[in-house]
């Protein structure tokens, strides 16, 4: 007797070119063109010195303001800058390379972030895009407002760059004519670490890689402080910025959602019978 033939599929296994091709699609759902996000990279960031640039200089207001941030920092119990200022100054093989890490790894380990969120994560891209432009244009506020001198300007602390002849971003290296150095206030260097370590977290769970995107902000907090470029209250701000910027970044999804919602829920219209 011939045996029959089943023509049905039960049983088998899917083709794995048809997955293959589905999940491709769900790596590219959400990319923006390349082109145009680079261009609105590059203007914003432009925005983002130019604004920072024109921050008013008033020495004398701005280390006015650094002795109130002192003051109440005393009266929290959180005036911490001197003593870990002293600890980096004593110990050069700490304060060299964190003049480095305050003068590079914060653009280098963003724009890293981002690159990795556009080629490897898309769906994801848009969404922390919009938080950390969101954030970035809140910090502009921030140093507009409140010009503040850092600590490295006070009697007492130590600017860590001069200490130890290493080149840095702000008064005492080579950009000093270019940078606004009453821009302390909030810290974008906390802000922008804290939204790294946000973007990864919330997509990866391996193990090592949580625990690096832990690390990077909390290293940050200790690096802006020791190097006397931030007060506590400045990462605070920055802390806060970042929350403040995920609300608004939210607005404009939230707002899509909501009018798609209701078009759905609208009836069809009734057409009168012929």
């Amino acid at each position: 007797m011939a045996r029959s033939v089943d023509v049905s599929g039960a049983g088998s296994r899917p083709a794995r070119p048809a997955a293959s091709s589905t999940q491709e699609a769900a790596r590219g759902a959400g990319r923006p063109r390349l082109w145009p996000e680079l261009v609105m990279l590059l203007v914003c960031y432009l925005a983002y010195e130019a604004v920072r640039n024109l921050v008013p200089r008033d020495h004398a207001m701005a280390v006015h303001r650094a002795y109130e941030i002192l003051n109440l920092e005393y009266t929290l119990n959180l005036d911490v800058e001197y003593s870990l200022n002293r600890f980096f100054v004593t110990n050069g093989w700490l304060a060299v390379p964190a003049n480095y890490f305050y003068s590079t790894l914060h653009f280098v380990i963003t724009i890293g972030v981002m690159v990795w969120l556009y080629v490897w994560q898309p769906a994801h891209y848009a969404r922390y895009r919009s938080l950390l432009f969101a954030t970035t244009l809140l910090g502009l506020v921030g140093f507009w407002l409140y010009p503040l001198a850092p600590p490295r300007m006070l009697p007492g602390f130590t600017d860590t760059v001069i200490s130890f002849g290493t080149w840095g971003i702000y008064d005492s290296g080579p950009t000093a004519t270019v940078s606004n150095q009453y821009a302390a206030m909030p810290s974008m260097h906390m802000a922008w670490g804290l939204w790294c370590s946000v973007a990864v977290l919330g997509i990866v769970r391996r193990r090592w890689v949580v625990v690096l995107a832990v690390l990077y902000p909390a290293a940050t907090l200790v690096v802006i402080i020791g190097t006397a470029n931030h007060y506590t209250l400045d990462a605070l701000a920055g802390c806060l910025v970042l929350a403040i910027g995920y609300a608004l970044s939210r607005v404009p999804y939230r707002a899509r959602a909501l009018i798609l919602a209701r078009s759905r829920s609208e009836p069809d219209p009734v057409r009168p019978s012929p």
